[in-house]
């Protein structure tokens, strides 16, 4: 009894043990052989068409199967247990963009047998060099090179998706294109703060922008408050001032583009641009008013003329609406193919593929000219209207109250055309990828708000006598006649 009592305990210990291993060895072989995740995009029976998931039996297509690539470049590496992630990754703040893979394309698609996939973009075109697997033996190999400029992205599993993609290239009833879709996250870079280059792109430069919309904004208070000021130029310049504001958030959401996507990518181009139009079509109304005021005879101003500024109106947002709706026309319908991403040394027809597979994430160089031509049409334009208007007040011997008030508004709009100009001169420069040109385009747009604060109030002595009438005990004395006749001899002009 008691040998039989001493051996319990030795077989409890046994059984504990045996146990304990078999456990080990259990989750050591789960481990082993626990499935590799890809990331689906659409559903098992679904394909990517037309940018749609659809099923893949509808459009006479077979559904997408994972291809394995070694790390040494092996193709079809047997990966017999893995299991489908559908949907899409979860970016967060990044970016979120679209990575084909065709006939003859540059971007190689290569997914690792543990999940992870690699964006290869090759040095050459491949129908040169001959099929993939000599890409992954000359151009992956060498990737390690320091020498080798970095020409691959790794993602890993969760933040991207990959499937069939099925399109029709080019018109209806064009070619049927078939490849591959990664949706992917945007990789991302480090940033050092400390650098000159960053400090000035994504920190002196946003504090510019909002510096510049509280300064544009007080010039648009001022000449919208105060009942004086509210004459036609005076609605002109709170126009202008508005259209700028506009201008500087929307440039302000293009500088960080790695917290938004391609569709707020282009919302900001557009709203960019357009109110730049709309600034530079009002200041040509200013400067046609004031033109035609001079050749005027019989010179009669009020406060504000209702009638006149939706005539303005009518002319200067038409123009920039109808100048919007050809640019986003040319920008999705005339614009050449492949032309946002183009390669050098692409043919037609690789470019007419690429169209179909690229998106557009800004607006094209098509859609930029639309905009922008008419503005270099506006500056030769105002520089005739300051030609001529200058050599009217020239000839002019004596000129009455009226007169010497249009002369007032005639040096600020040639002030403000002047600012203007030079800063969207230096906007056009920045685009040749100069740090140089860029870091002055960066100092014009900051010194512009500032210049048109100085223009607009500080250098005129009647605005500034107003502005300081406000924080008074009394307001001066408003009529329906304007500043000109309220202050006729205070000699505040």
């Amino acid at each position: 009894m008691p040998a039989t009592a001493a051996t319990i305990p030795v077989t409890a210990v046994i059984a504990i043990a045996v146990t304990f291993l078999a456990v080990l060895v259990g989750r050591t072989d789960a481990t082993t052989t626990s499935p590799v995740r890809v990331n689906k995009c659409c559903e098992k029976f679904e394909v990517v068409y037309d940018g749609k998931c659809t099923v893949a039996s509808t459009v006479n297509a077979t559904v997408w199967k994972p291809e394995f690539i070694g790390r040494k470049g092996e193709r079809n590496v047997q990966v017999d247990n893995y299991r489908f992630i559908i949907g899409l990754p979860d970016c967060g703040t990044k970016q979120k963009f679209n990575i084909y893979e065709y006939h003859d394309s540059y971007d190689k698609l290569i997914l690792f047998p543990d999940g992870q996939l690699r964006h290869l973009i090759l040095r050459h075109h491949s129908s040169m060099q001959g099929s993939v697997g000599s890409y992954l033996d000359e151009d992956y190999i060498d990737a390690g090179d320091s020498n080798v400029p970095l020409l691959q992205y790794d993602y890993e599993q969760g933040l991207y998706c990959m499937d069939r993609a099925i399109g029709i290239a080019g018109e209806a009833g064009g070619e049927l294109m078939e490849g591959l879709i990664a949706k992917v996250c945007s990789p991302k870079e480090e940033t050092h703060w400390t650098d000159s280059d960053v400090m000035l792109r994504k920190i002196i430069n946003p504090i510019c922008h909002g510096i510049a919309m509280i300064i544009l904004l007080v010039v648009a208070i001022i000449y919208f408050v105060l009942p004086t000021l509210r004459d036609l130029v005076g609605n002109m310049v709170t126009t202008i001032t508005m259209s700028l504001i506009v201008s500087q958030a929307a440039d302000l959401v293009r500088i960080f583009t790695e917290f938004s996507n391609h569709v707020s990518f282009l919302i900001a181009d557009l709203f960019f641009y357009v109110s730049l139009l709309g600034a530079f079509f009002w200041l040509n109304a200013m400067g046609y008013y004031i033109w035609k005021m001079f050749r005027t005879r019989n010179v009669f101003l009020r406060v504000s003329d209702g009638r006149k500024y939706c005539w303005y109106s009518g002319y200067a947002w038409g123009c920039t609406g109808t100048m919007a709706a050809i640019a986003v026309f040319a920008h999705y319908f005339l614009d050449l193919p492949g032309s946002n991403r183009s390669v050098a040394g692409a043919d037609t027809h690789q470019s007419a593929r690429e169209s179909f597979f690229e998106g557009q994430d800004n607006i094209s160089w098509l859609g930029i000219a639309v905009f922008f031509t008419p503005i270099a049409f506006i500056i030769i334009v105002n520089i005739f209207f300051f030609v001529t208007t200058l050599r009217f007040i020239n000839r002019m011997h004596t000129y009455g109250r009226i007169h010497h008030k249009l002369r007032c508004s005639f040096v600020m709009f040639t002030l403000i055309f002047a600012t203007m100009s030079v800063s969207w001169l230096f906007l056009i420069l920045s685009w040749l990828h100069f740090d140089g040109l860029l870091y002055m385009h960066i100092i014009a747009n900051a010194l512009q708000a500032p210049c048109i604060l100085y223009i607009c109030v500080l250098r005129q002595k009647h605005v500034t006598f107003l502005v300081k009438s406000c924080f008074r005990d009394q307001a001066p004395q408003t009529t329906e006649w304007g500043d000109e006749m309220t202050y006729m001899n205070g000699g505040d002009y």
